[in-house]
């Protein structure tokens, strides 16, 4: 990797000073031990929903993840473009994405009233019943393998540092 692909980043510990990294701040040992604890976590969590969304809905994770926003805003539908900004994700997964969804019957695709060039994702009744199958189920997995082993002040701790998501309301 060279220099100036570190830009991409915005983080303290990458930023550029004249084409050069800053000196590294490598991780002392309780940072070590608390990092790769918390890979360790975030690998058996994911597994754990993986495995729970697939038994209970057939559905992998990005199907949930695309699911999710859909349900949650009114009509349930929302243009491609947001979608894809609210998962994180490039425009070419997305679309490759929603195309099998569609082909499921989990999602369906349509042309956007106000801009001919956009695309709209609406949520299907077959969507919303897979949403509805995986989402107790769901909630439980997660409180099982994370809110359940963590204190509320470490609770606390984690969303201070934690950004809001677009289409939450700020809460200060």
């Amino acid at each position: 990797m060279t220099c100036q692909q570190y830009a991409r980043f915005d983080d303290a510990s990458t930023k550029l000073y004249g084409f050069r990294v800053s000196k590294p701040r490598w991780l002392d040992k309780p940072q070590k031990h608390v990092w790769r604890a918390y890979l360790e976590l975030n690998q058996h969590l994911y597994a754990a929903v993986e495995d729970q969304l697939l038994r209970d809905a057939g559905l992998s994770r990005p199907d949930y993840q695309v699911l999710v926003p859909l349900s949650e805003t009114p009509g349930n539908v929302l243009r491609a473009r947001e979608l894809g900004t609210e998962l994180g994700w490039d425009r070419s997964r997305l679309s490759h994405h929603i195309i099998r969804m569609e082909r499921r019957g989990l999602v369906a695709r349509e042309e956007c009233s106000d801009d001919a060039r956009g695309m709209m994702v609406r949520l299907t009744d077959a969507g919303r019943r897979a949403i509805g199958g995986a989402a107790p189920q769901h909630a439980e997995t997660v409180h099982r393998y994370f809110f359940d082993l963590v204190s509320r002040e470490e609770l606390e701790t984690l969303a201070a540092g934690v950004r809001p998501s677009a289409r939450e309301p700020p809460t200060h």
